[in-house]
């Protein structure tokens, strides 16, 4: 990977990331605040449909850059395979390596980010500083295992399933791809693997929201899952399921049409 290439994907991917987290985190918000334990009034409701939007602002770019930057460095170094059943296998394990970084970056902001949202009367500040004291350093990276078990499977359908639906296009069209035709790909993927993935993203939520030293914060995925399936069943599974997918069709139309307009630019 050349050094032109790495900054355009640095970049690109980190102001592809900004503009989506800052366009559609009011979805985020209401996503969140339906997969809370207490339910969605009591977690805030409409109100304060912005809390938390500073810790997204100053993560969504490195989370963002660290993403794009391993993802394009990994299917460089896999290089091109003449098998076309390789490609999936390629982009999937590129794009899991990268969820993989991507989240060390991501965890503490989420965890910062979710806790304002389901108690809008604090400030991002007022959460950080809580955070630090009651549970140190560490408390920041409560729920990365959970996150990268929701962000790896997301990852594993929507990026083979771009690349291929991109694939199929354009060579139904005989040329490359333009950047809002690629967007259209990557909104379509990005909605399928968010709603297959949505137990996931519950369970994610409710580790990082959980007190201190209670069960749930132990970060036992099957435990989370088992024990919202016992109180709220199927519908507690996947609650939320309408404004995720919404908020990741239109931040996948976002992000990866910014992306790929952005790094053609640079490149």
């Amino acid at each position: 990977m050349q050094k032109r290439e790495f900054t355009a994907s640095l970049l690109a991917g980190g102001c592809a990331g900004m503009c989506v987290d800052l366009a559609l985190f009011p979805l985020d918000t209401i996503k969140t605040r339906l997969q809370t334990p207490q339910g969605f009034h009591k977690a805030g409701g409409f109100r304060g449909i912005y809390a938390g939007v500073p810790s997204a602002a100053v993560g969504s770019f490195p989370n963002a850059a660290a993403f794009f930057v391993t993802y394009e460095y990994m299917k460089a170094l896999l290089g091109s395979s003449s098998s076309p059943y390789m490609a999936p296998v390629k982009h999937m394990a590129a794009a899991s390596l990268g969820e993989m970084i991507a989240c060390l970056f991501r965890v503490p902001t989420e965890v910062i980010k979710q806790r304002t949202q389901a108690c809008p009367s604090s400030s991002t500040y007022q959460v950080l500083l809580i955070t630090l004291r009651e549970e140190g350093f560490l408390g920041l990276y409560r729920g990365y295992k959970s996150t990268v078990f929701r962000e790896i499977p997301f990852s594993l359908v929507q990026f083979p399933l771009w690349e291929f639906l991109k694939g199929l296009w354009s060579w139904k069209q005989g040329h490359v791809l333009y950047s809002w035709q690629s967007a259209v790909c990557g909104a379509f993927a990005g909605g399928v693997a968010a709603a297959v993935t949505t137990p996931l993203d519950v369970a994610k939520t409710r580790i990082m929201l959980a007190k201190a030293g209670t069960t749930t914060a132990r970060g036992n995925i099957p435990f989370v899952l088992q024990e919202v399936w016992n109180t709220k069943g199927v519908s507690g599974l996947f609650a939320g399921i309408v404004p995720r997918v919404a908020w990741i069709s239109l931040g996948g139309f976002i992000f990866l049409g910014v992306y790929e307009k952005a790094r053609s630019l640079l490149l």
